[in-house]
């Protein structure tokens, strides 16, 4: 059921967007700051080669980087100032995240508003520039090593300084990059660290259909492949909006209170309990996971003996871990239902929802207040979680099969489909409720014209 501000929305007129100086400012604002993110994605990391970097990025396929490759917009694959991304900032928000649901401190400070969260944002950037550190550490390392044993130098002068000014450069990228997202949020539209994932993923659009459509002139893909793809995707987006946008609202209703007439009135309200309460977090984490060890195994398969016990689990690895394997396929699902479950029970706390609900007198109707209102909730969570769960399965999983069957790249995985429907649907929403307040707006300015004429 739709709610007020929905049908209203649904009924705004793109002919006030002219009108809209402010939102147009905010849009003209994402957009430049999304150019500048574009710009970077092409600054080279100083001491490196850019011509050698491509061959030796194709040598290293299939495991981790692919991921962060893509998150970032082909940074990764051009090693730029910004290889790294975003992505140190978002796991080290999930472990802050994670570890104030766990931890008393942590959790008192989450209770103390603007203050604590600003605590832990700090937490957060520390940990941010920790992990671009020891990543880029490790990045500059096996660039070194990795083009050495394979025979493409990549690096010009590699040694100490060469380290030291990799480290620093990914760690000014990554930190500009997090400076450029909070730009985005309070002075554009939407929020900047989403949009920064969400640009570097569509930016490889054109380059993926431009090589899926020649393959299919040329004859490599055939253009029963390309249409049944095509029609996929548009599905699969259709139904991630229909499902992001699904609520199980749950009626909250308050004691009866005195009106000026002299009756008694009822205050009712709904609390949305999202199905997808995890979103995109459950499939990152488990492609992460598995994608880790893969590509460990993958740097480390040149140095081992493949007649050795360490040598065949390494072999093993990149046999039955690999994109579109049996095992890959059922770990991948076990562990999105894994981390959709233990997501959701640390982003929601049925107690902390049942008692704030009491002290405000509010009850749901046939349930007493207390314990066993936190029984209920924890009740329906579960079970729309389920539902969550076989959703986010079904979305990642059905395009990990198709690119498995087609050798289609990773750029349109369900993760990275779920991203950019997230991401544009909230962007959406957030330039409606603008064109929202411009319309109350005119009406106020409207209403108090009648008032002076009166």
């Amino acid at each position: 059921m739709a709610s007020r501000a929905d049908n209203i929305a649904s009924n705004l007129s793109l002919a006030n967007f002219s009108k809209a100086t402010e939102l147009k400012n905010r849009i003209w604002f994402t957009i430049g700051a999304l150019v500048v993110f574009r710009f970077l994605s092409f600054v080279p990391l100083p001491g490196v080669n850019p011509l050698v970097l491509q061959d030796l990025y194709d040598t290293a396929r299939g495991g981790i980087l692919d991921l962060f490759n893509t998150f970032s917009g082909g940074s990764l694959e051009r090693m730029s100032l910004i290889a790294l991304g975003v992505m140190p900032y978002i796991t080290a928000s999930i472990v802050v995240q994670l570890a104030a649901a766990l931890h008393p401190s942590l959790a008192a400070l989450k209770k103390e508003g603007a203050t604590g969260r600003q605590k832990l944002n700090q937490y957060t950037r520390y940990g941010t520039v920790f992990l671009c550190a020891i990543q880029g550490w490790f990045l500059a390392s096996g660039l070194e090593a990795y083009a050495a044993q394979s025979g493409l130098q990549a690096v010009v002068q590699p040694g100490m300084m060469f380290r030291v000014g990799a480290v620093v450069s990914l760690v000014g990228g990554t930190m500009f990059l997090l400076w450029l997202g909070e730009q985005i949020t309070s002075r554009g539209i939407g929020n900047g660290v989403s949009l920064i994932i969400m640009a570097g993923i569509v930016a490889q659009f054109p380059g993926f259909a431009a090589n899926m459509f020649e393959g299919g002139r040329s004859g490599s893909i055939s253009p029963v492949i390309i249409v049944g793809f095509v029609a996929m995707v548009v599905i699969l987006i259709l139904f991630i909006c229909f499902m992001e946008r699904a609520q199980r609202r749950l009626l909250i209703q308050y004691p009866k209170r005195a009106t000026q007439r002299g009756g008694m009135q009822a205050d009712r309200s709904h609390l949305p309990l999202k199905l997808n309460t995890a979103g995109v977090i459950p499939p990152i984490f488990a492609s992460s996971l598995l994608l880790l060890p893969l590509t460990i195994s993958q740097f480390a398969g040149n140095q081992v003996d493949t007649e050795s016990t360490f040598g065949s689990v390494i072999v093993w690895l990149n046999q039955y871990l690999a994109h579109g394997q049996p095992i890959y396929m059922l770990l991948y699902a076990i562990g999105i239902i894994f981390f959709c479950f233990f997501y959701t029970a640390v982003v929601f706390n049925p107690e902390e929802t049942s008692e704030n609900l009491k002290k405000n007198g509010g009850f749901i109707p046939g349930i007493r207040p207390g314990k066993r209102t936190a029984d209920y909730l924890d009740y329906v969570l579960t079970r729309i979680t389920v539902i969550g769960a076989i959703y986010l399965t079904l979305v990642c999983v059905i395009p990990e099969y198709m690119i498995a069957q087609t050798g289609i790249p990773l750029f349109l995985g369900g993760t990275s489909l779920l991203i950019v429907v997230n991401v544009t649907v909230d962007t959406i929403s957030q330039i409606q409720s603008h064109l929202l307040a411009h319309q109350y707006g005119d009406l106020i300015k409207k209403a108090k014209l009648k008032g002076r004429m009166r």
